[in-house]
């Protein structure tokens, strides 16, 4: 089967935050589901999709049947290795601006002759797809892909600054959250 191919099959739409960590992990995520008879839908930005391509060649992101690759504009179109400045406008990017697009990709899959979207698998620190979920009345899964001890860490935050702890200190620098 292909990706444009109609059936019953359930459809997971898997949308990591566009950092390699986080795409590594959801990638695995999105294999085991796929392996299991999911259609995937394993969605980049631009600037991700398009380093992948510059630095893996085009058939990198060529798929499987039933497990597609796509992307949505974040507004980073360079294939160079992500800078400081850039780090700091996709954080940006990702918490104000990929939810219209994401949402026009939905629609797309949805009019397409493939699989209707089933649920969405979103990476924790990807909260856009919440809303846009909710509004077309699909479910969306959140997944955490941080190691163990950072989403411990995450849990213990407010204990940690409680204790003077963090922010951490060093007599170089005082390192900020």
């Amino acid at each position: 089967m292909d990706c444009s191919a109609r059936s019953e099959q359930p459809h997971a739409v898997c949308v990591p935050t566009p950092a390699q960590g986080h795409m590594n992990a959801m990638l695995q995520l999105a294999k085991l589901l796929h392996c299991r008879g999911f259609h995937i839908t394993f969605v980049h930005t631009d600037s991700t999709y398009n380093r992948i391509l510059a630095t893996s060649g085009p058939s990198s992101l060529a798929g499987l049947p039933g497990f597609c690759f796509d992307a949505i504009p974040d507004g980073l179109q360079s294939s160079d290795p992500i800078n400081g400045e850039e780090i700091a406008s996709l954080c940006d990017t990702v918490r104000n601006s990929l939810a219209k697009p994401f949402r026009e990709l939905l629609k797309r899959l949805n009019e397409s002759r493939g699989p209707k979207v089933s649920c969405i698998v979103s990476d924790t620190f990807s909260s856009y797809t919440l809303e846009v979920a909710a509004d077309l009345g699909i479910p969306d899964v959140s997944f955490c892909s941080v190691s163990a001890c950072s989403f411990w860490g995450f849990f213990k935050y407010e204990e940690l600054m409680e204790k003077g702890i963090i922010p951490l200190k060093s007599k170089y620098m005082i390192i900020k959250w």
